[in-house]
């Protein structure tokens, strides 16, 4: 202790250049400290071509192009740019069941397929040719069904519940509930229907489809506002007759029977009775169609008083009715 007597703090920490010194901001660079990327022998170009050369080719669900490089028993494999070549197991290489992998894939074939997984640790990402197919499928089916469109099918099958056929390659079910024959769907396999859809569902894989409601788009395609329609009332209810047009009904509501005073609807028409009425409206989606037979009068309460001649001069009628409503609208327009 006595040998330190008299020394001070910088003699205890020795000379400056053997100690580091902290401060609070950066230090100050010498021009002999400055050191430039040539100082450390970096090759930039070679930097980045090895990062290309790692970077990994496809992700999970991406949709990636190549060329077949190869077949084996077991799969394809397809070069896509990678560091090693995309691999596609059999079973993945299409809709429905392909025997021969090397006919249906010649080598330098361009291909457009789907990543399923990425890339393992020797650089290899597994695709699929029939995963992309099949959310093409769903794609087309989806669109078909927004449209409303009527398609053919070819049934397969059938269960206890309904048949079964295959729509742009994807599996799908009708109920019977929903055949025009569904007491005998047992007969209806090889047969072709025209159907539209109930359910399309590609996370659940549910394509649920209808022959009767096929049938009513059909003929709802063949009506048009102000056509004249002929059909045989089916019910009577409260608030007018519902009218069977031949697979779909219209309603004729009690306000649109007569421009007169109307106490009782069956002071009119009885149920199986025929009637012909002007269409005033059509909703396709919700299956609804509007009739109208006050139009055809010539004055209000006609159809009360002389029923079976406005109904045989309802053509004529209709016409003139057509021309006022056009009328109507050009005033209105």
């Amino acid at each position: 202790m006595n040998a330190l007597e008299g020394m001070t703090m910088a003699d205890l920490l020795g000379p400056v250049d053997q100690a580091p010194r902290r401060r609070s901001g950066p230090e100050p660079q010498s021009q002999a400290m400055r050191r430039s990327v040539d100082d450390f022998d970096f090759d930039e170009e070679a930097f980045l071509a090895a990062l290309d050369e790692n970077e990994p080719v496809g992700t999970t669900g991406e949709v990636v192009k190549g060329v077949v490089i190869g077949v084996e028993s077991d799969g394809v494999y397809v070069d896509i740019g990678g560091k090693a070549p995309g691999f596609m197991p059999k079973q993945e290489a299409g809709l429905g069941v392909i025997t021969n992998l090397k006919e249906r894939f010649p080598k330098d074939l361009e291909v457009e397929v789907l990543v399923t997984r990425e890339q393992n640790a020797d650089g290899m990402v597994t695709i699929s040719a029939r995963a992309l197919a099949l959310r093409q499928s769903w794609e087309t089916v989806r669109n078909l069904a927004k449209d409303g469109r009527v398609v053919q099918v070819k049934v397969n099958g059938f269960n206890r519940g309904g048949v079964t056929c295959d729509l742009e390659g994807l599996r799908a079910f009708i109920p019977r509930s929903q055949l025009q024959d569904g007491d005998q769907h047992e007969a209806l396999v090889g047969k072709t229907l025209g159907v539209t859809f109930i359910e399309v569902n590609a996370e659940t894989r549910k394509l649920v489809l209808s022959e009767k409601k096929a049938a009513t788009a059909a003929r709802f395609a063949e009506l048009a506002v102000g056509q004249l329609v002929e059909g045989v009332v089916a019910s009577i209810k409260p608030y007018g007759y519902f009218v069977d047009l031949g697979g779909i009904s219209g309603l004729l509501h009690q306000s649109s029977v007569t421009g007169g005073q109307l106490r009782d609807l069956r002071e009119v028409f009885s149920s199986g009775e025929r009637v012909r009425a002007l269409i005033t409206e059509l909703d396709p989606g919700r299956g609804r169609i509007a009739l109208n037979t006050a139009l055809l009068e010539a004055q209000p309460g006609e159809i009360l008083i002389a029923k079976e001649q406005l109904l045989a001069e309802a053509e004529d009628r209709a016409n003139r009715a057509r021309s006022l409503l056009r009328q109507q609208e050009q005033a209105a327009g």
